[in-house]
């Protein structure tokens, strides 16, 4: 357990920040999501997603609308593709293990158990910045979230790798998903060493999830390469592995990290609510 010494100094909003790990995740009390923010929690709030790239609530008793309301504090809210949505929330996507199933097997290919670590919607042009998920069903054991921190993973690169690696294009191909959905996207490639636009920190950022492969390069250099790119998101010291417990709310910065769901729960059905915030407005259309 982090001291009051290594908190994040919000005190002036009323949080309390505990850090999960030294660099990525941190637990917040004192803030209740079911009512309004004020102007300083939001931006405290902010504050530490950006620096701890995913914070966690606990104990909160919020349902969809209280979610679509939180997240709506940090940008207009996206409505995914593959949603299958009601009127009055159409933007609550839900991440249920029954219908990922159903759905990967609709897709033909299945990612390997253990390398599905991605950042959503990074098939965008300008993918959604942030992203609020909550528990609604969890398994009594297991079913944990891991989220990586990508400009650790980056740091911790060998220089000769960095090399390799700076300018280069990854793919991120949504389009088996979306076409299911009825819906068309051009296949898109991002720099695999961003920038993020707000901290200044490289990250390193390759969907697992979306059959990537490195651009201007033989198939086998860009196999080894993305291999190299995975070794360093498994590594534990990169990582935070969050456990969930009814009445958890996740808040993350898909900028900044990738995730990957742990699959140990066998046939229970799992399900969690996940609400998208898009990027500034001047981005939001492409």
């Amino acid at each position: 357990m982090a001291t009051s010494a290594s908190t994040f100094d919000t005190a002036n909003a009323g949080l309390v920040i505990r850090p999960v790990q030294p660099t990525i995740g941190a637990e917040i009390e004192g803030v209740d999501l079911s009512k309004p923010l004020t102007d300083e929690l939001r931006a405290a709030i902010r504050a530490a997603v950006l620096k701890w790239k995913v914070v966690f609530f606990r104990d909160q008793s919020i349902d969809d609308a209280q979610q679509a309301a939180f997240a709506a504090n940090f940008g207009p809210l996206y409505t995914h593709p593959t949603t299958q949505h009601d009127a009055a929330n159409k933007e609550v996507h839900a991440i249920a293990a029954k219908h990922d199933r159903e759905y990967e097997k609709k897709l033909g290919y299945k990612v390997k158990p253990g390398e599905a670590y991605h950042s959503d919607t990074s098939w965008r042009l300008v993918p959604t910045w942030g992203a609020v998920l909550r528990d609604v069903n969890l398994p009594e054991v297991g079913g944990d979230t891991i989220w990586v921190d990508a400009a650790l993973a980056y740091e911790t690169l060998p220089e000769e790798l960095k090399q390799r690696l700076e300018g280069k294009h990854v793919t991120h191909n949504f389009v088996p998903a979306l076409e299911l959905s009825g819906h068309e996207y051009p296949i898109v490639a991002h720099k695999i060493v961003r920038t993020h636009r707000e901290t200044g920190q490289k990250i390193l950022w390759v969907n697992f999830s979306q059959q990537p492969q490195i651009l201007g390069v033989e198939l086998s250099e860009s196999r080894e390469l993305l291999e190299e790119v995975l070794r360093q998101y498994k590594r534990p010291d990169v990582q935070a592995r969050f456990s969930w417990r009814p009445g958890t709310v996740a808040f993350w910065d898909n900028r900044a990290s990738v995730h990957f769901a742990v699959r140990n729960y066998g046939d229970f059905p799992r399900e969690l609510h996940r609400i998208l915030i898009a990027d500034e407005p001047l981005w939001t259309d492409l």
